[in-house]
């Protein structure tokens, strides 16, 4: 965001005022392979020497400063003059890169007024698109992952997309931005902006406030704002291509192909037009290609060895003599099936073969224009359009016999493969001849696969310029997402499935015969629609700004506000799901809309040179919840040219998604539990251990005990809006030249938090939450609920942490090192109002990470960015660390299989050259040390899959050529 308009001549003399007393010959700063040179405020100066999350040489705002400082150059002057940045210039030097030495004025993310360069009293930081290259990330998902103040995890099997979880308090608490407007939400949860949909070749950088910012942008944003900002304009054609390859054999690889093209020089032609289209790939990674990560005796040394339970859905199939009570498998005895079955306990076979995708396959394909003109009397319009689709492939254990309402899969001795019956199938001791209840997973099929595909469309037209006294900006906007999913591989229709087993048709226990194939082929789901989903954004906003007298640091400034904006979306599973039990849906139907108008001010009190205040209100009103108003207070305090205070105090307000309140509603389950457990009734053992439970008589074994059970997911027509309370304080310290030190503390509380509770604390106190477990008459589970609610309060706290230091400049180059990392002091909840507060901090909790995932997450007590660079000439290199602590691991096993997982560090490395006229080169390596992910209990998989890639070691090649 930039501004073509200049600044008084006040302020230009206050800002010279400052700039007098501060010491010259400042180094400049290059993390990411170009050279950022430092404004002659001290603050900034200084804030600069402190990077966050990937190379980033800004703190405060600082490098966000200087890169809208640069922009707003362009737009009034020369091409030329606005990119000189002559190296080894002093520091009055570099504060100047109009031709006059007028200060330019621009706006950072967290405020609507625009000010003197990097004199910004909130932690925002600010990565360059070219710092990620530099630390070896390849999508802007990486970025996500890596920010020490982010708690996204890596991306999953989901069909969702990558999100962005400031400060671990959900995806649905921070606000996610493009060129400082609302991005249309993921369309099935509608509570978060799935970034893999923003192209990285269009982006010029992106800025991070680590603070609430409800009074500027809307009243959810409590976790922090996350701004990605394109570029202003682009006259040339760049092509590009990158290439990932993993060290090991199999999955993972990526391929990125993009487009830069524009034409027209907004600061000589007063118009631009330019547009990108950006390709990238990724190829399934399976659990097999990394056999080391889930082998049989590491899974043993866990606790979690499959065969230490009893088998479930297997093939072959594990019957249940409902007359008898006998468990089996027809094939126990002779070992079972490996790989795709093993021996397990309880006479009976379990599903061996993994299934799990170690990494989804991934792909999205992006266009984005945009077109600026500037009008006479100093006015700019600009129109975006951004088209994006992605598509990932989800997969699952192959299908089976699974039926909706506790129907269950029958085989009768008229059928050739009753066990001992003419199919040659071995007999089981104590089988009556009675029907047999069968548990079947069809492996011949291969794994269940289903294919999610998102798309939207956004339409952005802007105007900005000065009437009067008042310099405005105003916009209108209009979005659309769409997300539809697709039975790709190995779905069945289900009663269908189970007619078959009851006729003799098909073989649960081996393989099948030619009709039994064609009958298989003849109930195929494949090819059919599970669920399409639409959502809509549309709306505008007016922001009009003005100096209203001079104060002693320069000008008291006014912003005043208004914005409107719509929320709608609809939401279908269609019909043809019912014949599908395995996908765990029903037919539904549901839709929502909301209206929220806001009205907004923002004042800024600079009232010395080196004390200024800020204070900001907001009102926005409901259609749904009524009017809610929400303020800010923020301060920045330089008692002397080396040390600097700054920190803010805010609230906020967050309504329901349109999900959380009118989503799906529906009488039954609605899906299965993520992971396996003992019917706590049915199957009463040690709670919180699955497969420590005995079946009760009469009671099928194979459907209560060791397996999923079913959940009741959904919306709550009861859930109300939750409210936040921000506060931060913070000291930037330059102890000697070219050290710099950054502590920023953070403290939120969320009261009446709204979410799922995490299933792992459902079932690790089923005596607690017995309540949630709803059976049916003859007392079988229908389904465990487990719905949006109001949880009780959720609170955090904890401190940022910024260190760099430049060497001097040599001969052979210069050296620079820089660390930003955040060490969490609290993070707990409640999971009812006014309950017991629960610690999330090092270990498992009741928190799950929003409404698109059950699970339970953690907080690391620290996690950290490291990098090393070096520069001389056209080279540039960096080593990149990524670093986070141990915690206690979900150890829901037997108590000698406890553990803690160790602390993760991964290397990477990259090197630059720009020597070759119109080329550039970029080498590097991930995962240097080829480290495997943490090895934990909690899942199946045996390695920490959300939070660390098992692709390995990967090679990384980067071509550019600029025309």
């Amino acid at each position: 965001m930039s501004d073509d308009r200049q600044p008084s001549r006040e302020q230009n003399k206050a800002h010279s005022a400052r700039r007098q007393r501060l010491p010259h010959d400042q180094p400049s700063y290059n993390f990411g392979g170009d050279t950022m040179h430092h404004s002659h405020h001290p603050v900034p100066r200084r804030l600069a020497l402190s990077a966050i999350a990937l190379a980033v040489a800004a703190l405060a705002g600082q490098a966000a400063a200087q890169e809208a400082v640069q922009e707003a150059a362009q737009a009034t002057q020369e091409s030329a003059q606005a990119t000189q940045q002559a190296t080894g210039a002093t520091a009055a030097q570099q504060a100047a890169p109009v031709a006059t030495g007028e200060v330019i004025k621009v706006e950072v993310t967290g405020s609507t007024i625009k000010r003197v360069a990097g004199e910004m009293a909130l932690p925002v930081s600010s990565v360059k698109a070219d710092d990620i290259a530099s630390a070896a990330l390849t999508t802007v998902a990486d970025l996500a992952v890596s920010l020490p103040s982010s708690a996204t995890n890596a991306p999953s099997s989901a069909g969702a997309g990558t999100n962005m979880n400031m400060r671990g308090i959900g995806i649905n608490r921070t606000l996610v931005l493009l060129n400082g407007r609302r991005m249309v939400n993921e369309p099935l949860s509608n509570g978060f902006v799935n970034v893999d949909l923003i192209p990285i070749s269009a982006l010029n950088r992106v800025e991070v406030l680590r603070d609430g910012a409800s009074s500027t942008y809307g009243t959810d944003a409590m976790g922090g704002v996350v701004n990605f900002l394109t570029r202003r304009s682009y006259k040339g054609l760049e092509l590009t291509g990158q290439v990932v390859r993993p060290e090991a054999s199999g999955g993972g690889r990526e391929h990125r192909v993009s487009v830069l093209g524009g034409i027209g020089d907004l600061a000589a032609d007063g118009w631009n037009v330019y547009a990108t289209v950006d390709v990238h790939k990724r190829s399934k990674l399976e659990s097999a290609d990394r056999p080391e990560l889930t082998n049989p005796a590491l899974l043993a040394s866990l606790g979690i060895a499959p065969k230490a339970a009893s088998g479930t859905y297997a093939w072959p199939a594990n019957v249940f003599s409902p007359s008898t009570g006998i468990t089996g498998n027809p094939y126990y005895a002779s070992g079972c099936l490996p790989p795709y079955s093993v021996p397990a306990t309880r006479n009976t076979c379990i599903q061996d073969a993994n299934y799990v995708l170690a990494l989804p396959a991934n792909a999205q394909a992006h266009f984005f224009a945009k077109g600026s003109i500037k009008l006479p009397g100093d006015h700019l319009v600009t129109a975006e359009l951004l088209h994006a689709k992605e598509h990932i492939e989800t997969q699952k254990p192959p299908t089976t016999t699974v039926g909706f309402n506790g129907a269950v899969a029958r085989i009768t001795p008229d059928s050739p493969y009753y066990p001992g019956g003419s199919a040659g199938v071995p007999a089981m001791a104590g089988i009556n001849g009675s029907p047999l209840n069968v548990s079947w997973s069809v492996a011949e099929l291969g794994p269940a696969i289903a294919k999610d595909e998102q798309k939207i469309t956004r339409v952005v037209v802007t105007g900005e310029g000065t009437i009067g006294q008042w310099d405005y900006r105003l916009g209108g906007i209009y979005g659309r997402g769409k997300r539809d999913s697709y039975f790709v591989q190995g779905y069945l229709n289900g009663a269908r499935l189970q007619a078959g087993v009851a006729n003799g048709v098909l073989n649960p226990f081996g393989t099948q015969s030619a009709a039994g194939l064609e009958y298989l082929k003849s109930i195929s789901a494949d090819g059919g629609q599970i669920r399409h989903t639409t959502n809509r954004y549309y709306g505008t906003d007016l922001t009009l700004t003005r100096e209203l007298m001079q104060l002693g640091g320069g000008a008291m400034t006014l912003a005043l506000g208004a914005e409107y904006h719509r929320d709608a979306n609809d939401d279908r599973a269609l019909d043809g799901v019912i014949d599908v039990p395995y996908q765990n849906r029903l037919p539904s139907y549901a839709e929502g809309s909301r209206d929220i108008s806001a009205v907004f001010a923002e004042l800024d009190l600079p009232v010395t040179a080196d004390l200024s205040f800020n204070v900001a209100a907001r009102h926005d009103r409901y259609s749904d919840f009524g009017g809610t108003s929400n303020p800010k207070a923020s301060f920045r305090w330089q008692p002397m040219k080396q040390l600097m205070f700054r920190g803010s105090a805010s609230t906020g307000f967050r309504a329901p998604t349109l999900f959380d309140r009118y989503g799906y509603r529906l009488p039954g389950a609605t899906s299965l539990s993520t992971s396996k457990w003992d019917d706590p009734v049915l199957c009463p053992g040690t709670m919180g251990m699955a497969g420590t439970g005995t079946a009760v008589p009469g009671a099928n074994p194979l459907l209560v005990c060791n397996t999923a059970l079913p959940i009741q997911q959904g919306s709550n027509p009861e859930v109300q809006p939750e409210t936040s309370r921000n506060l931060t304080l913070g000291v930037v310290i330059e102890p000697v030249r070219n050290l710099m030190v950054m502590l920023d503390y953070y403290d939120i509380h969320v009261k009446d938090s709204i979410g799922q509770l995490a299933q792992n604390a459902i079932f690790t106190n089923t005596a607690k939450y017995a309540d949630l477990f709803v059976r049916n008459p003859d007392g079988s589970l229908a389904y465990v609920r487990n719905t949006v609610d109001n949880l009780g309060d959720l609170r955090t706290a904890g401190i940022d942490v910024g260190l760099s230091y430049a060497f001097p400049k040599a001969s052979y180059g210069q050296f620079k090192a820089a660390l930003d990392g955040t060490y969490v002091t609290r993070f707990e909840n409640q999971t009812e109002k006014d309950g017991p507060w629960i610690s999330n901090l090092g270990r498992f909790g009741s928190v799950g990470s929003g409404n698109v995932s059950a699970s339970p997450t953690y907080t690391f007590r620290w996690k950290h960015t490291l990098r090393l660079s070096w520069e001389r000439g056209d080279w540039f290199s960096q080593l990149t660390q990524f670093y986070n602590t141990g915690y206690h691991d979900l150890n829901n096993v037997p108590a000698q299989f406890h553990r803690d997982i160790e602390p993760y560090s991964v290397w990477n490395m990259t090197v630059n050259y720009k020597g070759i006229k119109h080329v550039k080169v970029s080498l590097g390596i991930s995962n240097l040390f080829d480290e495997n992910p943490p090895v934990t209990n909690s899942n199946s998989t045996a390695y920490a899959n959300n939070i660390a890639s098992p692709i390995g070691r990967a090679y990384n090649a980067r071509l550019t050529y600029e025309f």
